[in-house]
């Protein structure tokens, strides 16, 4: 039996099509296509068009068991570099870093960094407001188990959504991003005070509700600084969770004396960030 559709409705029909394609498209536009390897996965996210400065990100998964390293690796390991250059429209990009894990490395040390999957959120200033961006990034990291394997990805991502379905995503990632704080602020969860012990030697004073799950972690003013991860010192004061660390791992010629120190407190539900000079 032959059945008659009456023009205006195909026409209805065809048009709601239509439409649901456009949204499928401009949702699979939100992210670009995972750059995968036999250990992990990469791709960019793209979040809403307004103004001059967009959230974006860099999400990886990784394969049970295998991890990928933080901006400081810790004694071992391979911090991601990522190289934007290539973008259009692009005035800087910043790579904000949700708060780490600290691993043992299977070497008597341990490395810092993430496993399962972790979003980067980026910070990304375009030249001009008004003209499209494109979002070309060069990744290069490494995943690790036993051993680690070297991975280098391109991905490609234009900002077009108004209203992107990665906005979600983008904002949970922030919120993983340790807090700007001071020493000595009247947090649940702060360092209450970092002194020198010795010409070698710093320790450092955490206030905690739980100290059961505190990591502490400590970069130099430049990458080439590779300062050790601060240790829990077994016998702390009461009422405090003591760290202590060497001033080790200094690039030649640098001297520590009031060196600009960036200490990262990462607690089970909140995690911070101190800038300070060490005295």
């Amino acid at each position: 039996m032959l059945t008659r559709v009456p023009l205006r409705a195909a026409i209805g029909v065809a048009t709601i099509l239509f439409a649901s394609s456009l949204a499928i498209a401009v949702r699979a536009d939100d992210a670009s296509p995972w750059q995968r390897d036999g250990h992990s996965a990469v791709r960019l996210l793209a979040g809403s068009r307004s103004g001059a400065v967009l959230l974006g990100g860099i999400a990886f998964q990784l394969q049970q068991g295998w991890k990928t390293y933080w901006r400081s690796p810790g004694d071992s390991g391979v911090p991601p570099r990522f190289d934007f250059s290539k973008s259009d429209n692009v005035e800087a990009v910043t790579v904000m870093w949700p708060a780490p894990l600290k691993f043992d490395d299977g070497a008597g040390g341990h490395s810092i960094g993430y496993h399962n999957q972790v979003v980067l959120p980026l910070r990304i200033v375009a030249k001009a407001a008004d003209k499209p961006v494109t979002l070309r990034a060069e990744i290069n990291y490494a995943v690790c188990e036993k051993l680690c394997i070297p991975v280098e990805a391109r991905a490609e991502l234009g900002f077009n959504s108004v209203a992107s379905t990665e906005d979600a995503n983008l904002r949970a990632a922030l919120d993983t991003v340790p807090k700007p704080a001071n020493i000595g602020d009247p947090n649940p969860l702060t360092i209450r005070d970092v002194k020198r012990d010795g010409p070698k030697n710093v320790v450092v004073d955490v206030v905690t509700p739980d100290s059961r799950n505190v990591n502490l972690f400590v970069e130099g003013p430049t990458p080439d600084w590779a300062l050790p991860i601060p240790a829990p010192v077994q016998h702390s004061p009461a009422g405090v969770k003591r760290f202590s660390f060497e001033l080790d791992g200094l690039p030649p010629g640098a001297k520590p004396d009031g060196a600009a120190l960036k200490f990262t407190l990462v607690g089970p539900e909140k995690s911070y960030e101190f800038n300070t000079n060490l005295e």
